[in-house]
């Protein structure tokens, strides 16, 4: 009876550390500075773009001023507004959190009707049929707005939808929602343009 051939162990391979450091201290060091290089210039380009370097979004200062058409042609003027609580909400058909946060934006323009609270909807970077699709299925009893060159979402500082604004009846921005609002969120925020008077 013949035996069977011990099995074979594969071969390890050890890495062998002087292979790295056979590198050119020129590759080495690029390959630390470029990343870092990138990463600031990243960094510097989010902090100087025109969005973030836009007051018109900040808390205290005077809303930006607009006239938008909706989505039937009609002009709408934010300064037709003044002198009502006002909320401003840049939103997307194709925004999960904007579809979730529109039950709750709903329910506050028809809860206080009698505050004169208005609610105005800025489409953000879709189409006019996709964003017609999305209120002829929620009904909103508010007008959306269309913003081509996304101009105005430019001169509020917009991030990217959903993004809310809370004006108060002098015409100042009184809060600034960056994300879906949550109905606490909401409730505080509406304390700061309702009580104006």
């Amino acid at each position: 009876m013949s035996a069977l051939p011990a099995p074979s162990r594969p071969a390890r391979i050890v890495p062998d550390p002087r292979r790295a450091a056979s590198l050119p201290l020129a590759w080495r060091i690029a390959a630390i500075v470029v990343p870092l290089l990138l990463l600031g210039a990243w960094g510097a380009w989010l902090l100087t773009r025109p969005a973030a370097a836009s007051a018109g979004g900040r808390i205290g200062s005077p809303a930006p001023d607009f006239t938008l058409t909706d989505l039937d042609g009609a002009p709408v003027r934010l300064a037709d507004l003044a002198g009502r609580p006002v909320i401003v909400n840049f939103w997307a058909s194709w925004c999960g959190p904007c579809v979730r946060e529109f039950p709750l934006l709903d329910a506050a323009a028809k809860a206080h009707v009698a505050d004169g609270l208005a609610v105005v909807g800025i489409v953000y970077e879709d189409t006019a049929a996709d964003a017609r699709q999305f209120v002829n299925q929620r009904g909103a009893a508010w007008p959306a707005l269309l913003d081509p060159g996304s101009a105005v979402a430019r001169a509020y500082g917009i991030y990217g939808p959903p993004e809310t604004f809370f004006i108060g009846r002098d015409g100042r921005v009184a809060g600034r929602q960056i994300g879906e609002l949550s109905g606490a969120d909401l409730t505080r925020q509406l304390a700061t343009i309702l009580g104006q008077e």
